[in-house]
Formats: structure tokens, C-alpha cells, sequence
């Protein structure tokens, strides 16, 4: 373990240029090289991805990391490379031949990520390859759509349980940025822990504040707002014809803006 222990801060160094992990970080890491299924429980921009990315790096073989958004496969992606990793993605946005060629290259090549949708795990493409593929570690972000209490419930998710029947012995490390007590056990249920494992860390974020204004005209207090606080700001709303209607009020009061939502094609997106 101590030669472990040491070869993760070797890796984190050379690919991230940090010398140490933050809180919770490396109990995580160690505790999926050890082979325990670990349910993950961080806040956005706290550092998900390197409680796989390191481990992932560190065993032989292939990480598969089941996520819903293929705007984050692509970043994840694309970050990976850089650093000179290799990694792969496959997704709806990407011919059958394209997506032949990525699984492939995970049976055959030095892949070390596989970015995968979860919709993309019944297909007969991908069951037929991942059997001989060389999985590592097998990591779920946004584990709080297997559950039905969780606020995005994805049918989807739970043939992720169907997946592990596949991978016998393979650990899996559920992410999420927040569950509660009833939606974390039903993570753990549905990804079929060996036991209950949960490591949290904290959500305390001392640079944001908060604050909560009741008001009749939200435009003209999100317009307000606009126009008295400096940068460039989101604004999040319920519903994709809300993002449509919010950009086009703004437009409309000479307000740089721009809508973006899940039913926009690909092109648009990007």
C-alpha cells in the first residue's frame, strides 16, 4: 500500500501539478484501489474526477465512467488528452462507425477512460466489447439519477447493476454532489454494494454568499441585478422554453445573451 500511496502523489504531480489532495480526496482514491465500493459524496467543483482519474491511472487497465452529460464527457475528454492521457468518449453525437472504433481501441489499445452514456450500456455494441475489456474501476457521477427519490431520475441508471453482473470483482465509486440519507442508500442498493461504504466531504464554500429576494416581477429583478453587478453571470430556470424566453428578454433590453438546453442539436451546443 505504501507503494500505492506514493505512486498516487507521483501521478498527481506529473498530470495535475498539485502536491496534495484535497480533504477526502485520498481516502476515496485508496479506498477504490482497494477494491471497496465507495459511494462519494462532493460538492460541484470540489474535485470529483480525480478520485477516478487517479486510481484509474494508477491500476492496469480501463476506467469506465458512466455520465448523462455529454457536455462533461467532451470536457473530461479533452482535459484528459491534453495532459497526454488517453481517453475516449462515446456518446449519441457520434456515428456507429466512430463508436466501433472507440470500443475498439478499449479492448485493444491503451485506452484508460471510457466515457460512456448510461443509455449506451444496453446496446449490443457496447455488451458484446466491454467483457473484453480490462476494467479497473467502474465510477458513476451524478449516482443520484439511479434513485427515484433523487431529483433526475434516468431509468437508465439502473442498468448499471446489469453491467457489474459483467464485471465480477470490478469496484465501483458512485459520485454525487448531494443526496440524502434515503436517496444515498438507494444509490448503494441499486449499484449493488458489497456493503454500505459513504465518504463525505465538506460543503462549505466560504467565497460564495447567498441571498434570497421575494419578488412579483423576476425581470425586472434579474434585470437589476444585470445591471449593477459586474462579470457575466447564469441564469438557471425550470424548464427549456424558460431558457428561450429569459435570453430573448434580455436580448430585447440590449442584454448580451444566449440560451442553451438539453433539446438544442449538437452543433448549437457546441
Amino acid at each position: 500500500m505504501e507503494h500505492s500511496a506514493e505512486k498516487i502523489y507521483v501521478l498527481l504531480k506529473r498530470h495535475w501539478g498539485f502536491t496534495e489532495f484535497r480533504p477526502v480526496q485520498e481516502q476515496i482514491i485508496r479506498s477504490v484501489m482497494e477494491g471497496r465500493d465507495t459511494l462519494a459524496l462532493m460538492p460541484t467543483g470540489g474535485g470529483k474526477s480525480l478520485t477516478y482519474q487517479v486510481p484509474g491511472l494508477a491500476q492496469e487497465g480501463l476506467c469506465i465512467v458512466v455520465t448523462p452529460l455529454i457536455a462533461l464527457m467532451k470536457d473530461q475528454v479533452d482535459r484528459l488528452r491534453a495532459r497526454h492521457i488517453s481517453a475516449v468518449a462515446i456518446h449519441s453525437g457520434l456515428s456507429p462507425r466512430a463508436i466501433d472504433i472507440a470500443l475498439d481501441n478499449c479492448v485493444y489499445g491503451d485506452v484508460k477512460f471510457l466515457y460512456v452514456a448510461p443509455e449506451r450500456l444496453a446496446t449490443e455494441a457496447f455488451r458484446l466489447r466491454v467483457q473484453r475489456m480490462n476494467v479497473s474501476l467502474l465510477a458513476v457521477d451524478e449516482a443520484h439519477c439511479i434513485s427515484q427519490w433523487g431529483y433526475d431520475f434516468r431509468p437508465s441508471y439502473l442498468r448499471i447493476a446489469e453491467l457489474r453482473e459483467k464485471l465480477p470483482g470490478v469496484p465501483v465509486l458512485a459520485l454525487t454532489a448531494s443526496a440524502t440519507k434515503l436517496v444515498a442508500e438507494d444509490i448503494m442498493h441499486h449499484l449493488r454494494f458489497g456493503q454500505p461504504h459513504i465518504l463525505r466531504s465538506s460543503f462549505a464554500r466560504p467565497n460564495l454568499s447567498y441571498s434570497v429576494r421575494h419578488t412579483d416581477d423576476k425581470n425586472g429583478q434579474l434585470l437589476r441585478l444585470v445591471r449593477n453587478v459586474p462579470g457575466t453571470g447564469i441564469v438557471y430556470v425550470r424548464t427549456r422554453e424558460g431558457t428561450e424566453q429569459v435570453a430573448d428578454m434580455l436580448r430585447q433590453e440590449g442584454v448580451t445573451a444566449a440560451a442553451y438546453h438539453g433539446g438544442m442539436g449538437h452543433a448549437e451546443r457546441s
